[in-house]
């Protein structure tokens, strides 16, 4: 392959005018993967969208809800761990 042609990922991350791009492209992977991430939660938790580095997931139960609060740390953690990089700061929870 000559010098001159680069990869996808290298074009997204060194082209200043693709950083959006490549952060819905994020946003949305974590979205695609989370029931991959968490499958036990699949049944109870939906992900509804990522928004400056907040994930908004969709919990029916408030006992669900207020049990995942108490874990919000964890699941940030394991889904930043997933993607080797920061995806996630935050969870909102809403029914």
């Amino acid at each position: 392959m000559p010098d001159s042609f680069r990869s996808l990922a290298e074009i997204f991350d060194k082209e200043p005018g693709l950083k959006n791009i490549k952060k819905i492209i994020n946003e949305s992977d974590v979205i695609r993967e989370f029931n991959k991430i968490f499958p036990d939660f699949e049944k109870v938790v939906v992900p509804v969208k990522v928004v400056k580095k907040i994930l908004f997931l969709r919990v029916e139960n408030p006992t669900w809800r207020s049990e995942l609060k108490f874990k919000e740390k964890l699941i940030i953690d394991k889904i930043n761990k997933y993607f080797n990089e920061q995806r996630i700061l935050k969870i909102n929870f809403s029914r």
